[in-house]
């Protein structure tokens, strides 16, 4: 009894006096702490009192393209922990490849009458891709905040990183350790955020030849063949959309015969988990993912409540983090 009631203190961010009143039934707690200590119950796999099991927690899906690339986890235990701590229970959609699609997710979501959704990537980042599951989303007036891309001509609230500030902060980067032939490695053209790296790629070389830039699939066999291109075309250092296919890079210098980084230097993006204990170490822009993922629930937590919201998108400041993978150019 004293261990749950340490961790669900721990979980909820309050004393385990405040637990013992809510499962007690106690007063003096505010409505929302008590609903809070309740769904980290639900989350933490303990069973309610039986005087407390018919109140349902409210559900909130969070829908995610995957789990192999480390951000997408990162993403999920800041928003799940936030969505506890506002007496939200999350319900993780996971995509994978020929299981269940990201519409019958929604269609699944909203059988369970579920008070929000929250998209951390997903085909709503893609131009190209159908979008009618937001839009049933938006007429059933479901809350929904989405994280790193906007769906054009629809007003969901946004949270993102700036990805033109992340382009530029790896691009100077790499400029000021004299490195002249620069490639980027994006995701697919209807790539929002892609869309975004390369246009701010584009102002900040002033003139980036067509033969420096590479489209591949998010993952890390992706990013070694589209590195392997531009490296056969003579580049010296890779700016990459994301930290798998960063890791790809590396692996095609070394299938070349090529050191990193005295030969090529390589950027990532997102300082996802253990890029830190690469060989080399990654040099990466962190996304701000505790402050994204709060922010996102703050805003759906706002909706539900039937609040307002400000209108556009958050945009959040990410930091260049220099490790091993980048290095001074060859003369």
């Amino acid at each position: 009894m004293t261990r749950r009631l340490a961790q669900v203190a721990q979980k909820v961010g309050v004393s385990e006096a405040t637990v013992s009143r809510v499962l007690n039934g106690k007063p003096g707690v505010s409505r929302t702490t008590r609903q809070s200590v309740l769904t980290a119950l639900d989350v933490l796999g303990y069973e309610r009192p039986t005087q407390l099991r018919g109140e349902r927690a409210r559900l909130v899906g969070l829908v995610l393209p995957e789990l192999q690339n480390p951000i997408f986890p990162a993403f999920a235990e800041v928003i799940g922990g936030s969505l506890a701590q506002q007496g939200l229970t999350p319900v993780l959609c996971t995509q994978t490849k020929g299981g269940v699609s990201e519409a019958d997710y929604v269609e699944l979501l909203l059988q369970q009458q579920v008070s929000g959704v929250v998209f951390a990537g997903g085909l709503f980042a893609q131009a190209d891709e159908p979008h009618d599951h937001y839009r049933r989303l938006a007429e059933r007036r479901i809350p929904v905040v989405l994280i790193n891309a906007p769906i054009e001509g629809l007003d969901f609230p946004c949270v993102s990183c700036d990805d033109a500030v992340a382009i530029e902060q790896a691009w100077r980067h790499l400029v000021s350790l004299g490195h002249e032939r620069i490639g980027l490695v994006l995701g697919p053209s209807d790539h929002v955020p892609s869309r975004r790296k390369l246009a701010a790629a584009l102002a900040v070389a002033g003139a980036l030849p067509q033969e420096r830039i590479e489209r591949s699939m998010f993952s890390l066999e992706g990013g070694q063949a589209a590195a392997s291109r531009l490296l056969e075309r003579g580049v010296t250092g890779i700016v990459c959309a994301s930290d798998p296919l960063a890791l790809g890079a590396v692996r095609a210098a070394r299938r070349q015969g090529l050191a990193v980084p005295s030969d090529v230097s390589v950027v990532g993006f997102d300082d996802s988990a253990f890029m830190n204990c690469t060989e080399p170490p990654l040099t990466t822009v962190r996304q701000p993912i505790e402050a994204m993922g709060r922010a996102a629930v703050e805003l759906l937590s706002a909706l539900i409540q039937g609040g307002t919201v400000p209108p556009g998108e958050l945009l959040f400041e990410p930091e260049l983090v220099v490790r091993g993978s980048t290095a001074q150019a060859r003369t």
